[in-house]
């Protein structure tokens, strides 16, 4: 029987305001296969029906990133939900 490995790879995910309190927490630790998107993930973490994530926007280790954005080994992704001011 041939084994099939799945290289993983751990993110540190960081939730900021309204993203926080839809999640009920701050930061959250997620396992994913290497090569996993945003996307990805976030439907892996149940987060892809949540409104407020459907709107908020994303940083990779402080950079800008789209929802096809992949994921690496000790990523840091912050989840950053629309904010208003004035």
């Amino acid at each position: 029987m041939n084994k099939t490995s799945i290289a993983a790879s751990t993110v540190r995910v960081r939730f900021f305001a309204a993203a926080k309190a839809e999640v009920g927490s701050g930061e959250a630790t997620w396992g994913i296969p290497d090569g996993t998107t945003i996307a990805q993930a976030l439907v892996a973490a149940g987060l892809e029906r949540s409104a407020v994530i459907a709107r908020s926007s994303f940083l990779v280790n402080g950079l800008a990133a789209t929802r096809d954005a992949m994921l690496r080994d000790e990523d840091e992704l912050d989840v950053l939900p629309p904010f208003a001011g004035g």
